[in-house]
């Protein structure tokens, strides 16, 4: 008797998945996040209308999405700020526990005060929204209120995402030199663009020049060229492979379920 043929078709497997490296998951977030905190640049022509004459828009007619754009733009700024840090924190506290929390706190600050900053802009706008035209409203003072308010996001301005990157990009600066995750040039411009923009923040705050004067926007360049560069660096190569990377790595897949 011939034997039974099996005609069962043969079960494929597939072959696993290859698992994204938990630190090139880091280096991939944190560098989108950098590059993101960069979205608030059009601000500077979609609050001109305000800035100019911010009596003039708050009695004026006519959309106000220019403005709420911005400050949609600048919440934005300030959660991929503090997000940089808390995804971060995880691997920069084997290097150094203190200049991470120190970064993370430092975050936290510099998030929060862009929210005060916000909600200045946003109240302006529900002065032009409620109040411009109603009876018994006086134009003079709800001009002189929207320059309070101007003035108050102005100077909020200059602590939250011009004098808390000092310390955030110290911070970070040292964390990465002293660890080499990265190509050592992107620290050292660190180390030099913070004190120039510090050294730029006093100048403003005792009225030197202005915020958007070219001295000041020429400070602020290294300090931006660091964290635009970083980030792209981090989106397209990530951290360097080294002891510190390959241990995390190790701890996170065995105690992954």
């Amino acid at each position: 008797m011939a034997a039974d043929i099996d005609i069962t078709p043969p079960v494929r497997v597939s072959p696993p998945r290859r698992r994204m490296r938990p630190t090139r998951r880091i280096s991939l977030t944190v560098g989108i996040l950098y590059v993101l905190t960069f979205v608030s640049i059009p601000t500077l022509a979609l609050y001109a209308p305000i800035k100019a004459d911010v009596g003039t828009f708050i009695l004026g007619a006519g959309s106000t999405s220019a403005l709420q754009w911005g400050v949609l733009s600048e919440v934005i700024v300030g959660l991929a700020g503090i997000s940089t840090a808390i995804v971060l924190y995880p691997l920069t506290k084997r290097i150094s526990q203190t200049a991470a929390l120190g970064l993370v706190a430092a975050r936290l600050l510099e998030t929060c005060l862009i929210f005060v900053s916000v909600v200045s802009l946003l109240t302006i706008m529900t002065l032009r929204i409620d109040l411009a035209g109603t009876a018994g409203t006086s134009p003079a003072a709800l001009a002189t209120m929207g320059h309070g308010l101007l003035a108050n996001y102005t100077w909020t301005f200059l602590l939250s995402q011009s004098l808390m990157p000092v310390a955030c990009d110290l911070l970070l600066g040292y964390l990465l030199y002293r660890s080499a995750l990265v190509p050592r040039i992107w620290p050292i411009v660190a180390f030099v663009g913070a004190p120039l923009l510090l050294a730029s923040d006093v100048a403003i705050f005792f009225g030197a020049y202005s915020p958007v004067s070219p001295i000041a926007v020429l400070a602020a360049l290294p300090v931006a060229v660091f964290e635009l560069s970083l980030g792209i660096w981090l989106i397209i190569k990530g951290f360097r492979p080294m002891a510190l990377t390959a241990d995390y790595d190790a701890v996170s897949r065995s105690a992954a379920p």
